[in-house]
């Protein structure tokens, strides 16, 4: 059980990917902690697209239905918008899972009744966003509820269920696991999160090691997540930790900035993120797909949300296609790339 199962790749979102090693008992725990707090069975049935390299695809959409003897329908690519409501709609999924970023582009070519006998949609990976939830609500009458998780710990370390839901959070941790939070400098809002579980990975695969196992220290995973978590146990994500800009001896939450334009603008694509300033240290610089963006829209936006000027994005570019990896999650190493590339250009 302890022995090596899988060796899965970090995103690479922010950074160089890293090789994570899963036992079949990461695995397992995960699925077990999974059936604690969501029922399954084989009533149900799935339906998922999710990538089988990514975490939430391997676990969720594969391991989960065959040891839990739940039937499922998987199918090679998440970017098939046009087919994959239909193909919903004809399976009789009554289980999804889907990211924020998909769930948008099923949106914009599904029927009304195409997600009609989905009974539970989940949404991981990526924040979901107030404007999707919303969509899906009135347009289908379908609710998505959101989880968390990391490659780390196989993936899922909580999530939302139809008995108990927060919107907005990501749900309670699930059953087994045990949380740290650590108090960072600087920041006014959030603490960093540390777990710890049967779920945990075995360790790392770096570059600069092939093929050595680096365990995480007494068992505890840093995640990197800035978090918070109200008196019933939610957990709220606040940001990354390497998201966040320090600007005039501020730090600014890029995801919080994020969240501010898709208000101003919904619907479309919006990246911000932070490139270096010989004068402020950093500044932040706004990809988007709205064609009309201007700093003066931003600034009497973000004034009416009480949000600092700091905060209004210095430089903004239209872009066409916003890039993004393979599971639907923003590339935020090529995002800085380009804003980079554009601000000087």
């Amino acid at each position: 059980p302890q022995e090596e199962a899988v060796t899965l790749f970090t995103s690479g979102s922010e950074g160089a990917p890293k090789g994570v090693v899963l036992s079949h008992d990461n695995i397992i725990a995960n699925l077990r902690q999974l059936a604690l707090r969501v029922d399954f069975g084989p009533r149900d049935k799935i339906f998922s697209c999710m990538p089988l390299f990514h975490s939430f695809g391997l676990t969720a959409g594969l391991m989960l239905p065959l040891c839990c003897g739940v039937p499922t329908l998987l199918y090679p690519s998440p970017l098939h918008y046009a087919a994959i409501p239909d193909l919903v709609y004809r399976s009789g999924a009554t289980i999804l899972f889907s990211t924020d970023t998909f769930l948008r582009g099923y949106a914009r070519f599904a029927q009304t009744g195409d997600f009609h006998r989905l009974r539970c949609i989940f949404a991981g990976a990526e924040k979901l966003r107030e404007e999707t939830r919303r969509l899906w609500s009135e347009r289908f009458g379908a609710r998505i509820l959101q989880g968390y998780g990391v490659t780390e710990t196989a993936p899922v370390v909580s999530v939302n269920t139809p008995l108990h839901n927060r919107n907005d959070s990501v749900g309670r941790p699930l059953p087994g696991i045990r949380l740290r939070l650590q108090a960072e400098p600087d920041l006014h809002a959030g603490q960093r999160l540390h777990v710890q579980g049967a779920n945990v990975m075995l360790g790392y695969m770096r570059a600069d090691a092939p093929g050595v196992i680096q365990p995480p220290p007494d068992g505890w995973h840093d995640t990197g997540d800035i978090v918070t978590q109200d008196e019933d146990g939610y957990l709220f994500i606040v940001d990354r930790f390497g998201r966040f800009a320090k600007i005039g001896g501020e730090m600014v939450s890029l995801g919080a900035v994020e969240a501010a334009v898709a208000q101003l603008w919904p619907g479309k694509q919006h990246i911000v993120v932070a490139i270096q300033d010989a004068s402020r240290g950093e500044s932040l610089v706004l990809l988007t797909q709205q064609q009309d963006a201007d700093a003066q829209k931003l600034g009497e936006h973000f004034n009416k949300l009480g949000l600092a000027r700091l905060c209004i994005p210095r430089h903004i570019h239209l872009v066409a296609e916003p890039p993004l990896l393979p599971t639907g999650k923003t590339d935020y190493v090529k995002a800085r790339e380009l804003a980079q590339q554009l601000t000087a250009e």
